[in-house]
C-alpha cells in the first residue's frame, strides 16, 4: 500500500511550522512505515523545495510561491501539478490532506482523496461564535465536496463538521489520533515538582489561555506556592486585533501572581516532556479543538490534567477518573480540581494512573494504524 499526505506543517528540523495537525500525522506515518506501508509527505509553504527520505519516510518540501495575483489560485494548481507527478511516478493509491484552509479546493487528482478534519476554519469559528470570512468557508467547502470520504478523530467533531459542511451520502469514519506509546513511558511518575501547574499548547484566545490568570489567582489565594508554566507559540488575538495573546495575557495576571508565571514560548519536543514529567499536572481549558493530542501525551506520561468539559473532551477523559473536565469559564470550579490534585498526592498519582490505562485503550497508534490501513483499502477497493 502507498499512502501520501498533504500538509503545511510537520514535526521536522527542516520543516518551517509545526503543531498539534503535524504532530498527529507524525505518529500515524512512523506506525505506517513500521507496518510496511509506503508514505510519502508533501510539506507545502516551505522556504525551499527539497527532496529527502528519513526513517522509511519520503519527504517531499514544496516551496512557497509569489504570483502577481490570484495566488489562493495559482498556488493550488502548482501544488497539484507536483503532487500529480510524484503520485504517477511513485504509483501512490491515496492521498489525505487536512480540512483546514481547503487546502485542496481546486486541485484534481487521480487516486482517492481523503479529508481528515484535524479542525477547519468553518469548525473553530462556530465553537468560538465567531463571524467567519466568507472566502474561508468557500475554499473549505469547495475543497470537502471533492473528497472521496472523511476521517474525525472524535465522534463530535465527525458530527459537527458533517452539518456545517452539508456532507451526505459520503463516509466518515471515527479514527483518533494514536501515539506511539512506547515514547512515552514516566518510569518515575511519583517524582514531579509540587504545585508546579504546566500548559501546552498555542497562546491563543480560543485555547482558553485568557481565563488561566483567574484561574491561577484562586489557586493562589489557597497554594501561594504554585507556579504556573506555559509552553507554545505566541499568538495574534483576533478580538482586541493585538499582535502577542502574551501581552495580553500578562496584563490580566495580578502582578504578584506574575511573579510564579513563567513562559517559555516554542521549545523542542523532548524539553516539553521533560516539562509535563516534571509538573504536578496539566491544564487545558480549551473551547474550540478536535481531539487535542497535547492531552493525551499528558495523559500518556501519567500526568493527572484538568480539562475544559467540551463535547469533545468527553470522549477522551472520563471526569473524575482518567481527569477532570471543568467549564473555563467557571474559574472557582477549575481552580478547585487545581488545588485537589495539588493537595492529594495520592489522588494526583491515582488519576495519572487511570489516564494511562485510558490512553493505552483508545490512543494506542499501533491499533489505531490498522484501522486507518483498514479505511485506506477500503478506499482503493
Amino acid at each position: 500500500m502507498k499512502i501520501a499526505f498533504l500538509t503545511p506543517e510537520y514535526p521536522y528540523a527542516k520543516v518551517r511550522n509545526t503543531a498539534g495537525l503535524g504532530t498527529s500525522i507524525r505518529h500515524l506515518v512512523s506506525a505506517l512505515v513500521s507496518k510496511g506501508v509506503a508514505v510519502t509527505v508533501f510539506v507545502y509553504a516551505q522556504e525551499k523545495s527539497e527532496i529527502f527520505v528519513e526513517n522509511g519516510i519520503a519527504f517531499h518540501l514544496i516551496e512557497d510561491k509569489k504570483y502577481p495575483f490570484a495566488k489562493w489560485f495559482f498556488y493550488r494548481k502548482y501544488i497539484q501539478k507536483y503532487c500529480n507527478r510524484i503520485i504517477k511516478k511513485e504509483k501512490i493509491e491515496v492521498l489525505e490532506a487536512p480540512d483546514w484552509t481547503g487546502i485542496t479546493a481546486f486541485m484534481n487528482f487521480n487516486v482517492p482523496l481523503l479529508i481528515r478534519f484535524h479542525g477547519s476554519d468553518t469548525y473553530f469559528c462556530h465553537l468560538e461564535k465567531r463571524k467567519q470570512k466568507l472566502k474561508n468557508y468557500w475554499f473549505e467547502k469547495r475543497a470537502i465536496d471533492k473528497a472521496t470520504a472523511y476521517i474525525a478523530p472524535t465522534r463530535f467533531a465527525g458530527a459537527l463538521s458533517a452539518k456545517l459542511f452539508g456532507i451526505k451520502n459520503k463516509t466518515i469514519q471515527t479514527i483518533h489520533h494514536g501515539l506511539g506509546l512506547e515514547n512515552f513511558e514516566n518510569s518515575n511518575p511519583e517524582s514531579y515538582e509540587k504545585g508546579v501547574i504546566l500548559y501546552v499548547g498555542t497562546l491563543i484566545r480560543k485555547k482558553g489561555v485568557l481565563e488561566l490568570p483567574g484561574i491561577f489567582n484562586l489557586v493562589r489565594q489557597q497554594h501561594p506556592e504554585a507556579r504556573l508554566i506555559l509552553i507554545g507559540g505566541d499568538a495574534s488575538d483576533i478580538e482586541t486585533q493585538s499582535n502577542s495573546t502574551w501581552e495580553l495575557l500578562k496584563k490580566k495576571f495580578d502582578s504578584e501572581d506574575l511573579k510564579k508565571v513563567t513562559y517559555l514560548g516554542p521549545i523542542t519536543y523532548q524539553e516539553v516532556q521533560h516539562h509535563i514529567k516534571n509538573a504536578q499536572l496539566c491544564v487545558f481549558p480549551t473551547f474550540a479543538e478536535t481531539l487535542g493530542m497535547v492531552t493525551i501525551e499528558s495523559m500518556a506520561l501519567q500526568k493527572p490534567v484538568v480539562n475544559s468539559n467540551m463535547e469533545w473532551s468527553k470522549e477522551l477523559i472520563v471526569d473524575g477518573e482518567s481527569g477532570f473536565l471543568v467549564n473555563p469559564k467557571d474559574a472557582a470550579l477549575f481552580a478547585e480540581k487545581i488545588l485537589a490534585l495539588i493537595n492529594d498526592p495520592v489522588l494526583s498519582q491515582s488519576i495519572g494512573k487511570e489516564a494511562r490505562i485510558r490512553v493505552e485503550k483508545l490512543f494506542d497508534i499501533e491499533q489505531i494504524a490498522q484501522e486507518n490501513i483498514a479505511f485506506y483499502q477500503s478506499l482503493i477497493n
